[in-house]
């Protein structure tokens, strides 16, 4: 091998690998704000149609404006964020008809779903179910105080995605999921006017319907489940 060539090939072998901490941790801090400024729109502490001030979010998070631009961005694709032209970022408003059609998708979606894990049947499925609605049942829906119980909506969330996780389909869980947090939206803004009922029998009668394999039962049961939801929150004024 020519010297010339050779002393090319070594350099090429011995030269330093690319330093991708500054990606690393630009990626980290952008997925930081994205999941804090998405908690603040779930629950409300952002409402519905609010302005959102980049500057003030660059001061809030102490970082430059890339992060808090792809953050929000981020949350215009899924939906909880709109982008007005002229006028920049704001929540993303709610309405009646919205939550009308996002409960009819979800009935459309997860009722295929749970189909879908009923016909595929696996022990593994039906075991993760019964877990998951046994981890609901043992976690009170509200502190002492009667406010909302973040585990209970962990567990919650966790149940919704073990009904489905048998149906065979990345791409149907991906929907499903996000389908559920813009729902859920919905139910944590309108919580303190909701009036109780109780979701852990609808919850269970889903379950029973799944173990028995009767999938016409299992879909008119969370059917009937998801339009209960949209009857309270859209009662709630």
């Amino acid at each position: 091998m020519p010297a010339t060539l050779e002393s090319e090939v070594f350099a090429i072998e011995e030269a330093p690998a690319p330093d991708r901490t500054g990606d690393r941790q630009a990626a980290t801090l952008t997925k930081s704000v994205y999941q804090q400024l998405r908690a603040d729109i779930l629950t409300g502490r952002m409402r519905p149609g609010e302005k959102i001030r980049a500057e003030a979010l660059r001061k809030r998070f102490n970082t430059a404006s890339s992060p808090v631009r792809e953050a929000l961005n981020r949350l215009l694709s899924e939906g909880f964020v709109a982008l007005e032209e002229q006028k920049g970022f704001r929540v993303a408003p709610v309405s009646r008809e919205e939550l009308k059609e996002l409960v009819k998708t979800r009935c459309w979606i997860d009722g295929l779903a749970i189909r879908k894990s009923i016909e595929r049947f696996e022990v593994s499925w039906e075991e993760n179910l019964v877990l998951a609605l046994h981890r609901l049942s043992r976690t009170p829906r509200e502190h002492a105080e009667q406010v909302e119980n973040g585990e209970w909506e962990i567990r919650h969330k966790e149940f919704h995605k073990a009904l489905i996780a048998g149906c065979g389909s990345r791409w149907i869980e991906r929907i499903s999921e996000q389908l559920f947090d813009a729902a859920e939206r919905y139910r944590l803004l309108a919580l303190e006017h909701v009036l109780e009922r109780n979701e852990l029998e609808e919850h269970r009668a889903i379950v029973d319907a799944c173990i028995n394999r009767d999938a016409d039962r299992a879909e008119e049961v969370l059917k009937h489940h998801y339009g209960q939801t949209f009857d309270a929150i859209a009662n709630s004024g």
